[in-house]
């Protein structure tokens, strides 16, 4: 596999920090040829520069051109990684609701939109969705987060369903907690359900390429969640009764 990595044209958006810059080293060390995106072109510059890789700063929902143009044109692997961990309930802001949807779903939309007809003409892409366990389960004190990265999930898995006959190789990245700045901003919450089991981003982009070796769709960087995945469609009364104690308990807890 890391043969196959050797020259490949890789986009990896939201990659100036954590899950991103984790799986942008891992790609350039395979040998890929890597764009690295993020809205802070500083940091995008950094980790470019870093792994002889080349930035391309922007909203990652309209930067496939650009990073199509800088891979010489071709794009063999698209990470739709960035995102927002919007917290909140039903009252949550309109605009929060709208930004999440924006980012954890439509940008994947977008990029598969530019990005499929050269992929199907030529039988083959891959598509990595950093989603996360909160797309197959949910996440206390985050509605917008938890709904979007649903959706997420869902587009993913209607990609693949869809085209995989056509060639196209489509992953769905879902982790619990990851060491980065954005599980820091989840705060009580995160502490709570998050910390206690959280991993380095490196072991996301290890788990990524033991992934793709295995040709699996799903990739669990935290193996239990399979089996909180398999509660929930089981039983899906018991799963949301100690959903809610956990609720209950954080609420206690003075949130």
């Amino acid at each position: 596999m890391v043969e196959a990595m050797q020259d490949a044209g890789v986009v990896v958006t939201g990659a100036g920090g954590g899950i991103g810059a984790a799986l942008a080293r891992r790609f350039a060390a395979a040998g890929a040829r890597v764009v690295v995106n993020d809205l802070d072109a500083v940091k995008a510059a950094a980790v470019a520069e870093e792994i002889g890789g080349i930035a391309v700063p922007g909203d990652a929902s309209a930067i496939v051109a650009d990073a199509r143009d800088a891979l010489g044109g071709t794009v063999d692997v698209y990470c739709a990684n960035a995102g927002l961990p919007s917290g909140g309930s039903e009252a949550a802001p309109a605009r929060v609701w709208e930004l999440a949807w924006d980012v954890n779903v439509m940008a994947h939309v977008r990029a598969a939109e530019e990005l499929l007809p050269a992929w199907l003409e030529r039988g083959s892409g891959r598509f990595v969705s950093t989603v996360s366990a909160a797309g197959l389960l949910t996440m206390i004190g985050a509605a917008p987060y938890s709904v979007t990265k649903h959706g997420a999930y869902a587009f993913a898995e209607w990609l693949s369903l869809t085209y995989h006959h056509r060639g196209l190789k489509v992953h769905a990245i879902c982790p619990q907690g990851v060491r980065t700045d954005m599980l820091a901003g989840t705060g009580s919450a995160g502490d709570l359900v998050l910390l206690p089991t959280a991993i380095e981003p490196e072991a996301v982009a290890d788990a990524l390429f033991a992934g793709i070796e295995e040709d699996r769709f799903l990739i669990l960087p935290h193996p239990e969640v399979a089996e909180y995945y398999r509660a929930r469609a089981a039983d899906p009364e018991r799963w949301l009764t100690n959903m809610n104690h956990i609720q209950q308990k954080w609420e206690a807890d003075g949130r």
